[in-house]
């Protein structure tokens, strides 16, 4: 932790606006903190709903000062809606039961391990966070509905070579979630997903809604094969579960319960590491 004025000393060149909160908007009493770092001789990046150009004097000091403004979260080109075209490669979009389930971790951790067993995977940001750590991405939320298949399309088909053997599509949202459940399905649409990984908080029974969260997996599941269906074949690898509420006990005691009642592989990628859910996933590919 450090102040702005000691992380200008150290070396830092620039501010991300790191937070995520409902309706994506920059507190008031924040922009005094932009201000300072303006001063400072940083660049601000954000990653919110509200421009950093829409601040009041922001984007007039940045510009006085010759310092950059990033809104990480607004596309800066069309798309074209979404065309569903066959593609070469293989494509995995991890999904969850609710916002805020592992969804980033998953996708990351899903591209490290399987570079690290000799495959050439590849990781697309859909997020404000995961554009910040990938450097690169398009933050699916932010564009006009009729054009979410397409900017994934895009996304996906931009970088990826004739060598790739996974492409790893950052989920968003949830497709039971009252609010967000319009990006999940655009990801779907747009991703066409031969693989689908589940992210997935034991210990969250209800939604950051207020909803019940669908107790039945499986049928969660199904509901995205079934969305799936009409356009080509896709099924379920594994699941991350997120258990940093149980004790290590019940936590294996849960990882167990989810393995044997789905019959897929299943870990805590955070608490136990990959174990043998990498490698499940890569022998399927393979």
């Amino acid at each position: 932790d450090m102040t702005l004025e000691e992380a200008a000393e150290a070396g830092a060149k620039s501010l991300i606006v790191g937070v995520v909160n409902h309706g994506g908007y920059l507190p008031d009493s924040w922009i005094s903190s932009l201000d300072k770092a303006l001063d400072l001789g940083m660049d601000i990046a954000s990653g919110l709903h509200m421009r950093l150009t829409d601040l009041p004097g922001i984007a007039e000091k940045a510009e006085t000062l010759g310092r950059t403004l990033y809104d990480a979260r607004h596309p800066t080109r069309d798309f074209a809606t979404g065309k569903g075209h066959k593609r070469s490669g293989k494509r995995l979009l991890t999904v969850g039961t609710d916002v805020s389930v592992g969804k980033m971790f998953t996708s990351l951790a899903i591209e490290k391990e399987m570079n690290a067993r000799g495959m050439k995977a590849t990781f697309r940001a859909t997020g404000q966070t995961g554009i910040f750590i990938a450097g690169e991405g398009v933050s699916v939320d932010a564009v006009v509905a009729d054009f979410m298949a397409g900017e994934v399309e895009y996304l996906i088909d931009k970088h990826v070579k004739s060598d790739t053997d996974l492409v790893v599509v950052e989920g968003q949202g949830s497709i039971t979630n009252y609010a967000y459940s319009g990006v999940t399905l655009g990801l779907l649409h747009g991703c066409m997903p031969d693989y689908l990984v589940l992210t997935h908080d034991v210990a969250r029974d209800k939604d950051v809604m207020g909803h019940e969260i669908p107790p039945d997996l499986g049928n969660f599941m199904n509901i995205h094969i079934d969305l799936m269906a009409p356009f080509r074949e896709t099924r379920f690898l594994g699941i991350n579960l997120l258990t940093f509420a149980l004790s290590e006990e019940e936590a294996i005691e849960q990882v167990s319960y989810y393995k044997t009642k789905y019959e897929l592989p299943t870990t805590d990628l955070i608490r136990f590491g990959d174990s043998d859910f990498i490698d499940a996933i890569k022998d399927a590919i393979e």
